[in-house]
């Protein structure tokens, strides 16, 4: 008794060309509204470019939250998120800037340990 076996080579080579050929036929498609490049770039406006403060508050040897200090009234109305990375873990937190600017807390979504080098990113969205 002789078992003929088939490949899976040819089904699955032939299922790889029709996608590219399909992708490429889309691409082709595709019209440009400009002939030079960085058409749509547009400057971001900053409520700040100074220094500011910041704090980690601490709940026995856990951070718990994140005080900003020196934002500017400029900044007033802007959504503030902080994130901490102890290298381990992460954790983040957001609140409103008031509208006199100052000091805001972060409290963070979980208390994560800390550590010996912490990194700590804000991000200031608006206003």
């Amino acid at each position: 008794m002789h078992v003929v076996r088939r490949s899976l080579l040819s089904p699955v080579l032939a299922l790889g060309i029709l996608a590219a050929s399909v992708g490429i036929a889309l691409a082709a498609s595709l019209t440009m509204s400009s002939s030079s490049l960085g058409a749509a770039r547009v400057s971001t406006p900053r409520c700040t470019a100074v220094g500011l403060g910041v704090l980690q508050v601490l709940s026995g040897s856990n951070v718990v939250s994140v005080t900003v200090s020196s934002l500017p009234s400029g900044c007033g109305g802007a959504a503030l998120q902080a994130t901490l990375n102890n290298g381990t873990t992460s954790s983040s937190g957001s609140t409103t800037v008031p509208a006199g600017g100052g000091s805001v807390t972060v409290t963070l979504g979980s208390a994560i340990a800390l550590g010996q080098v912490d990194e700590i990113d804000l991000v200031l969205t608006g206003p």
